[in-house]
């Protein structure tokens, strides 16, 4: 921003009177922020993401019940997590600001970047990982993508927000060195590197002081040691105390109007609580950001390229965890296709990023379109989880004899949303009795599962083939089909740790407990660090995922810079199958010798080839 433009937004501050600047620190309504028409400030639209646009036309909610305009629903975070793929992340943000271009909004809400303390959190689907270093190099690729567009991002929830339960009141009691390290760190690398035009504080307290009215969060840490430059603004209603958050450094209020609150801000400086110069900085910072807003100019996008961008990256997303010949689907092959899934794909989460999707394709139709002759079998009601034997029966015999069976499973809506969270990692009773069934009478099955987060298998070893989708967006159907019967080769690799049992992941008996207090006793050991430093053995583990083909690594040459404390790592990889394919070279580090307890090794560099 030029001197220029800083000198004209001061001089437009100063001409304000106190209840206008008190005025534009609350939003106007849902969704727009507040503009003054005596000094032609206008309004501009905020509207929640992060996986695709959820612009409201009519009545407006928070958690995705009320119908929004049509969008690209692309895959959410903890699908697009698992592409490790920077430049993906970067296209789908493009998109995303395309679309928001067009439909005149001028913030997204998002990324979502809060860690996977555990798996039981019910917004899981909408966080990349549970790694500070590879959820911050998605957030950041994403954020550029978007802001690419001039389109602003927010950054949220900031920070350590990783439960539902009780989120309006929760308090989260960690140490500093945990939230440095761990929960702070992929907030501070999406800043660093993509500069988010905002951050949304969560609703929750950090030992014991609401994130909203934290000044050592909000001001210290963000803009002193950071270098944010952008606002801060709430979640929709996670206000506290309207004073002492603005002397915090949060500058917005959501939703609006709030004309209580703004007067309080009014009579602060009135009677001296609150310097003028707060409220001055404060104004400042939301007209730079209007004005940045109302420089764009609206165009069109393009729905098909956009949904053949979904298909792409659902695809490259998918995780072959399993594999022992069954894969990829042969053209000539006798094939049985069972679950509700596979006719109703689940292919995004539930809550305030629900996107209403152009259209979301089916993967009956995309294997038949591949040449792929099935009988299909639904398996299961989608509606309830309880065993329909005639079904269960039906599915049976559907398998019976064939070459092979495709197995849809998962999670439904009910199991996992904004909101609430889950109490077991187990698939609904229904999905599991059916795996069940159909090994029972054919043991050449691959299981697909779309869902969430994690889930436990007690059915793996009966199975040949385990593709997990997670929720792969409007294009799930076909995205499926393409890895399915080899026209993508799978290439995604696990962002989180799947355990063998709920007992096992590092905060069990210290997750969402009775009280306010939530005690992150497992300081750093949160996902592999844990799994690792305890030696207990895992489903999958972090960064795993199998290929059609297979590849080969050369020695690897270490380059350090002494003197600038930078160095390379270089390798070479070769695939030495017969199949195109993508791997994902992944950096560890570790310190053999430490004065103070550490991971056994560290995510620091990873590359996508």
């Amino acid at each position: 921003m030029t001197n220029g433009i800083k000198d004209h937004i001061k001089a437009l501050v100063k001409s304000m009177t106190l209840e206008e600047k008190a005025l534009l620190c609350s939003g106007k309504n849902f969704w727009q922020m507040e503009g003054i028409e005596r000094l032609e400030i206008p309004s501009i639209m905020v509207t929640d993401g992060p996986h695709g646009l959820r612009k409201q036309a009519g009545e407006a909610d928070h958690l995705g019940l009320n119908q929004s305009v049509k969008a690209t629903c692309f895959p959410p975070a903890v699908t697009s997590a698992s592409s490790w793929d920077e430049a993906a992340l970067y296209e789908m943000g493009q998109a995303i600001g395309e679309e928001c271009v067009q439909e005149e909004v001028a913030v997204i809400l998002g990324p979502g970047t809060n860690i996977k303390r555990s798996p039981l959190c019910g917004r899981n689907f909408e966080y990349f990982s549970e790694d500070p270093y590879l959820a911050g190099e998605m957030a950041a690729a994403w954020i550029n993508g978007v802001q690419s567009q001039e389109i602003g991002t927010s950054l949220k929830h900031f920070a350590a927000n990783n439960q539902e339960k009780a989120r309006l009141v929760s308090n989260s009691v960690v140490d500093e060195r945990a939230l440095r390290e761990i929960y702070l760190a992929p907030f501070e690398k999406a800043v660093k590197q993509a500069q988010p035009w905002t951050v949304m504080c969560s609703y929750n307290r950090i030992n014991n002081v609401y994130s909203c009215e934290n000044e050592w969060l909000l001001t210290e840490v963000l803009r002193k040691e950071w270098g944010f430059e952008g606002l801060v603004m709430t979640d929709w209603g996670a206000m506290n105390d309207r004073v002492k958050a603005l002397k915090a450094g949060l500058e917005l209020e959501m939703p609006g109007p709030d004309p209580h609150n703004d007067k309080k801000i009014a009579d602060a400086v009135r009677n001296g609580e609150l310097d003028e110069a707060v409220l001055d900085r404060a104004a400042e910072r939301l007209l730079t950001m209007i004005r940045k807003a109302c420089e764009v100019r609206k165009k069109e996008y393009d729905a098909a390229a956009h949904h053949k961008l979904a298909r792409r990256i659902a695809a490259e997303s998918a995780v072959l965890l399993k594999n022992d010949g069954m894969l990829p689907l042969k053209k000539d092959g006798s094939y049985a296709v069972i679950g509700a899934f596979a006719e109703a794909p689940r292919y995004q989460g539930a809550g305030s990023s629900k996107i209403n999707p152009h259209q979301v394709d089916c993967v009956l139709d995309s294997l038949r379109e591949n040449g792929i002759a099935f009988e299909y079998a639904p398996g299961y009601e989608l509606e309830h989880d309880t065993i329909n034997q005639a079904l269960l029966e039906e599915a049976a015999a559907c398998a019976k004899g064939r070459d092979g069976v495709i197995v849809f499973a998962g999670l439904p809506d009910s199991y996992e949303s904004e909101g609430f969270d889950r109490t077991h990692l187990n698939m609904p009773e229904s999905h599991t009795a059916l795996i069940e069934a159909v090994a029972a009478v054919n043991p050449h099955i691959t299981v697909v599962l779309l869902c969430g987060s994690v889930v436990l298998m007690p059915w793996r070893e009966r199975v040949e083939s385990i593709l997990l989708a997670c929720l792969g967006g409007e294009a799930a159907g076909s995205a499926c089909a393409d890895v399915l019967t080899g026209a993508v080769n799978p290439s995604g690799r696990l962002a989180e740790t799947f355990p063998l049992s709920l007992e096992d992941t590092p905060c069990y008996e210290h997750f969402a407990g009775e009280g306010k207090d939530v005690e992150y006793r497992e300081s750093i050991f949160v996902g592999y660090r844990y799994y690792d430093w305890a030696e207990k053995p895992v489903a999958y583990p972090f960064g795993y995922g199998l290929s059609y083909t297979t590849f080969s690594y050369d020695t690897m040459d270490l380059i350090w810079d002494e003197e600038a404390e930078k160095g390379e790592a270089r390798i070479t990889v070769t695939n030495t199958g017969k199949t195109a394919g993508g791997e994902v070279v992944q950096l560890y580090i570790s310190k053999k010798q430490s004065a103070v307890m550490r991971a056994v090794i560290e995510l620091k560099g990873f590359k996508k080839v």
